[in-house]
């Protein structure tokens, strides 16, 4: 008989592939944030994949039964990790236009390091453009930046008019590196959305969201208008970077909707040594609305078939002729 969530007794939660599978479900079930926000009816996914699980299974049997019964949450965080495989959900953007072309960017925008065209540090890349707009390229934010870096980098962008930030197609990282970028953007303490946290077993159990807030750097600040380009592959810690952005005065969001990821990830181990990863506490813009699910760009742009085969990236060329007031949104429509 299939066990259901309230039944599952502890001599279950055994090293055997019945025991990893209870554990497995049991803790996406006590622990995991978006169970009711999706209206995902948890007992009957043990149903269903429980009939699958046999004590007598092999172990890539067994993982993949469990990475397509986490498959279910539809969540880019909720991951199963063994010795031999990791199992991920990649449907948040494989639906959608990838919006960005590495090799167009680095032929045509950055060029070549060596010559001078372009700087790095802490794993961001920056340069002036030749109309006089500042460009920096952050590939993903498991780089770590410092505020040294920050307070060498701004002052050499500085005597641009404007600057583009774009985070199109990085995966995530560390949200502190998210916060340090972000708070060089603000002068003042401002309100940038909420968090709650799990209090109980319940798929309801959260705390009330308490604020978030973003405070100014004491460092060099950025004080000119800013796009940030996003696109779905903008996930994460990014997603926290483009919501903290959002709600400064001077800041566009320009692309495509980033993929969301909001829910801080907590990893557990099961029985036999896996560990699954998945979304625990729940992240809320300024309106208490949840962007797990991602978030809009103000200006709404794709990369255009005959721009990419003459080696122009759309996207950066709108977000140029927007900062110089040669175009407006109501051209794009």
């Amino acid at each position: 008989m299939p066990l259901l969530g309230g039944c599952i007794r502890e001599e279950d939660m055994t090293n055997t592939p019945q025991g990893s599978f209870e554990a497995l479900w049991k803790i996406i079930d006590e622990q995991y944030c978006f169970l009711e926000y999706k209206q995902i009816d948890w007992e009957a996914i043990h149903t269903q994949y429980n009939k699958l699980v046999t004590n007598n299974m092999s172990s890539d049997g067994l993982f993949e039964v469990l990475g397509k019964m986490l498959n279910e949450l539809k969540d880019g965080h909720v991951n199963l990790a063994a010795s031999h495989n990791v199992s991920y959900y990649d449907a948040w953007y494989q639906d959608y236009l990838r919006n960005f072309r590495e090799d167009i960017l680095e032929d045509n925008y950055l060029g070549k390091a060596s010559n001078g065209n372009y700087r790095t540090a802490a794993g961001i890349k920056y340069k002036l453009f030749d109309d006089n707009i500042g460009y920096m390229r952050y590939e993903s934010f498991s780089s770590p930046v410092g505020n040294g870096n920050l307070d060498e980098m701004l002052p050499y962008l500085a005597v641009a008019n404007r600057l583009i930030i774009d985070v199109r197609s990085n995966g995530g990282g560390n949200v502190t590196n998210s916060t340090r970028i972000a708070a060089r953007f603000t002068n003042e303490k401002v309100l940038t959305g909420y968090i709650s946290h799990k209090t109980g077993k319940g798929h309801n159990d959260f705390s009330e969201p308490y604020p978030i807030y973003l405070e100014p750097n004491d460092g060099v600040r950025w004080q000119k208008k800013v796009v940030v380009l996003t696109n779905r592959r903008s996930y994460s810690a990014t997603n926290d970077f483009v919501n903290q952005m959002s709600v400064l005065p001077n800041v566009t969001l320009m692309g495509d909707k980033t993929g969301g990821g909001s829910g801080m990830p907590f990893t557990s181990e099961l029985p036999n040594g896996w560990t699954v990863r998945f979304s625990a506490s729940p992240q809320f813009n300024i309106h208490k609305e949840q962007i797990k699910w991602g978030i809009d760009p103000d200006i709404k742009v794709d990369m255009d078939e005959s721009d990419e085969a003459r080696g122009i990236d759309s996207i950066i060329e709108k977000a140029r002729a927007f900062l110089n007031g040669k175009w407006t949104p109501e051209e794009n429509k």
